[in-house]
């Protein structure tokens, strides 16, 4: 869960197709353009164009490509960056500033081709997604956008559903993976899994989560946070089935944690497991101070929790938290082959004996999950982590 001084980041605003203005958080980018000779010249009248076609987009971009598209339009108006300046703890005006200076003397002929080439991607690259997305799958469950929840051959399937943002896991996420996980616990299926849509299985906590929030509304937003945090992973302690998370690519912050909760994990040998909360000033969460030491043992439990290392697949299950690695290439054929096998299982004696195997320690693991919310609220609005947040942002706008 994220520090909400991590959403101290500036904001563009466009209207809409249908005339809603919207405000969207942007953040530091990272995106490569490619220009050739013979498309070095934007006429003003096609640079016009580009914003207006930006409209026509129905998904956030993402923080990144949108203060990208920020700097690139400063820059093709006005030229390099003449302002002054801010000061490190004025996030959003230090944040735009960053992006534009970033550019330095790239001319405005440039700066208008850059951004007419990262609209014109940005348009590609959701109308892909939109006949991707346009294909019914049979079980789906109806009420979800940022998950796609189906059931099907005795399986409840909860896929992260937000891919073109790492499947971070934003306010409406967290409260949808809980509806996915009341609903699969009460319906016939004999087993629930966890798996993410794209490249990875989830990035983590969405820093929009906080955006906007003004200095006076920090404590409310904290507590607020640390509240949906505790329902979050209570519903994991309390899932009534077999809960089997099926992690096929990079795995960061609270969807590492929790995995310490399902009862088996498989992953692609190209996953990676990362918990950077003293990076962050931040603490650990989702049982995991209390579980890791016990799957890991002590000492490498808090090479992970305290020194933020990241493990491979193959050095989380030799450490316990992953049951199995298989290749990437046939990950998903070998991994559903079995778990249809365990559907089959006789549904009743599966939960009964998954409740004997952790009954016993429910009521720890909701202790633990209330103390790890209480310090995480304390932290977040620690000048500690503050700090930490800020040099954070500092190394990534320099990468």
């Amino acid at each position: 869960m994220a520090f909400p001084a991590l959403t101290f980041v500036p904001s563009l605003c466009w209207r809409s197709p249908c005339g809603i203005r919207r405000t969207l958080a942007v953040c530091i980018p990272a995106v490569h353009l490619h220009m050739t000779a013979a498309t070095m010249q934007v006429s003003q009248k096609d640079f016009e164009k580009a914003q207006e076609q930006l409209k026509l987009l129905k998904k956030d971009p993402g923080n990144e490509t949108k203060l990208k598209l920020y700097a690139l339009f400063k820059q093709a108006t006005e030229g390099p960056c003449n302002a002054p300046k801010p000061g490190m703890l004025d996030f959003v005006k230090k944040a735009k500033w960053d992006a534009w200076n970033s550019l330095g003397n790239l001319s405005q002929d440039n700066a208008r081709q850059k951004y007419a080439e990262l609209v014109s991607s940005l348009l590609s690259a959701e109308s892909a997604s939109q006949k991707k997305d346009a294909s019914p799958e049979e079980g789906r469950h109806d009420g979800y956008e940022t998950l796609i929840v189906t059931t099907k051959n005795n399986i409840t399937k909860i896929m992260f559903n937000r891919p073109d943002r790492k499947n971070a896991i934003n306010h409406q996420m967290y409260r949808e993976i809980i509806k996915a996980l009341e609903e699969a616990g009460k319906n016939d299926s004999t087993i629930a899994v966890i798996t993410g849509n794209g490249d990875y299985y989830s990035s983590g906590n969405d820093l929009n989560n906080f955006a906007n929030i003004q200095p006076g509304e920090m404590e409310k937003a904290a507590k607020d946070g640390a509240v949906l945090l505790k329902d979050f992973v209570g519903h994991f302690i309390d899932f009534p089935k077999p809960l089997i998370a099926v992690v096929n690519g990079p795995a960061i912050g609270i969807c590492v944690t929790v995995l310490g909760l399902c009862d088996i994990v498989y992953a692609s040998d190209r996953a990676t497991f990362h918990s950077p909360f003293s990076q962050l000033g931040q603490s650990p969460e989702g049982c995991s101070s209390y579980l890791f030491p016990k799957i890991m043992g002590l000492a490498k439990a808090s090479e992970m929790l305290l020194f933020n290392k990241k493990l491979t697949a193959a050095e989380a299950c030799a450490q316990g938290l992953v049951t199995e690695v298989f290749p990437d290439n046939s990950f998903q054929k070998e991994v559903w082959a079995r778990l249809e096998a365990y559907a089959s299982l006789p549904k009743n004696s599966l939960a009964v004996s998954k409740q004997l195997l952790r009954s016993m320690e429910k009521e720890k693991l909701h202790a633990v999950n209330s103390k790890e919310c209480e310090v995480l609220t304390e932290r977040w609005l620690s000048d500690e982590c503050v700090n930490a947040i800020v040099s954070f942002f500092q190394k990534k706008s320099k990468l």
